[in-house]
């Protein structure tokens, strides 16, 4: 496991803040039921398979990207666990494969990795009027893997970004429907100060219009805060929870990345606050400077790794 950095010494300026917040819906602009028969499951090697499900809850089929364990042909009739693995905005359900080396760091362990679609914000959510992501994921994927891959009812879920949302979202909106969720650099306050302009900024850039995710966030705040993972947080716990946060400052670089990271960091900070206060067990890193990308967030996964291994019972 690679050495974690400190965590920074002091907060940030209420000033700091909202400079960041102003400029991170311009860094958002930048890419940092049951189940229809699936369609025949593209093979792209040994263990890694592209499957496109006919989803009801979207109106069309999407894709999932699985990672089968290595023992899996030879096993008839063994059944896995699932991490499922939710990718960031502007990006897609390839991202796990492309930035990381999942695959590899799978191998031998008894597990099914699933990479399902998020669409092109990656906010797995029940959109207002729109696609039901939160029910595509939840339901319609986990019935395509109990039913043609041998899933067992085990599941953890981590995520990156937009999809650290929906780790937690997840996980809180539904209670027991997983042993252990991790968010990366996550967004999990979705009412802060300066966060609905950044979420309305990831559906802009999509040329969506902002208010078909969850309408006005003033008007129809009731929705936003039900969507909300620090409002749910009652439903997480007995859940095994990992939330990593960058403070976005002393970064060197593109300064953008390091200025989204600073405007999520006052939501994720509260979110864990919330957490202690009602006595929500979790593990937290946050960290001084970093930025809201890739570098930052694979050894985060792996410092997860042993909370997710052992929700999912297989070895560290």
């Amino acid at each position: 496991m690679p050495d974690l950095p400190q965590k920074p010494a002091t907060g940030v300026s209420r000033r700091t803040v909202a400079r960041a917040t102003a400029a991170a819906g311009l860094a958002a602009l930048f890419g940092v039921a049951a189940t229809a028969p699936a369609r025949a499951a593209t093979r792209l090697g040994p263990r890694t398979r592209d499957v496109s499900v006919p989803s009801a809850a979207l109106g069309r089929s999407a894709p999932v990207r699985l990672i089968l364990p290595s023992d899996f042909a030879a096993r008839p009739e063994k059944k896995y666990p699932v991490l499922y693995l939710l990718h960031g905005a502007h990006d897609d359900y390839t991202s796990w494969t492309r930035e990381t080396d999942i695959e590899a760091f799978t191998a031998g362990r008894d597990l099914i990795v699933a990479m399902p679609d998020a669409g092109p914000t990656g906010i797995p959510s029940v959109w207002r009027g729109g696609p039901d992501y939160e029910t595509f994921q939840l339901k319609e994927v986990p019935a395509l893997l109990a039913r043609d891959y041998r899933a067992s009812g085990v599941r953890a879920v981590a995520g990156v970004s937009t999809g650290g949302y929906g780790a937690m979202a997840h996980a809180a909106r539904h209670p027991g429907a997983f042993t252990a969720a991790a968010s990366y650099s996550g967004i999990l306050d979705t009412t802060a100060p300066g966060v609905p302009a950044i979420m309305d900024a990831i559906v802009a850039r999509e040329n969506l219009p902002v208010a078909s995710l969850w309408g006005n966030p003033v008007f129809n705040l009731l929705t936003w805060r039900d969507f909300n993972p620090r409002a749910r947080a009652a439903g997480l716990r007995g859940t095994a929870l990992y939330v990593s946060q960058g403070s976005g400052v002393g970064g060197g670089g593109d300064p953008l990345p390091g200025i989204l990271e600073s405007a999520l960091w006052p939501s994720a900070q509260g979110f864990a606050r919330t957490l202690a206060l009602m006595g929500i067990q979790a593990t937290t890193h946050f960290y001084g400077g970093g930025g809201h990308d890739w570098a930052h967030w694979k050894p985060e996964f792996t410092a997860s790794w042993p909370i997710l291994a052992r929700a999912l019972g297989v070895p560290e």
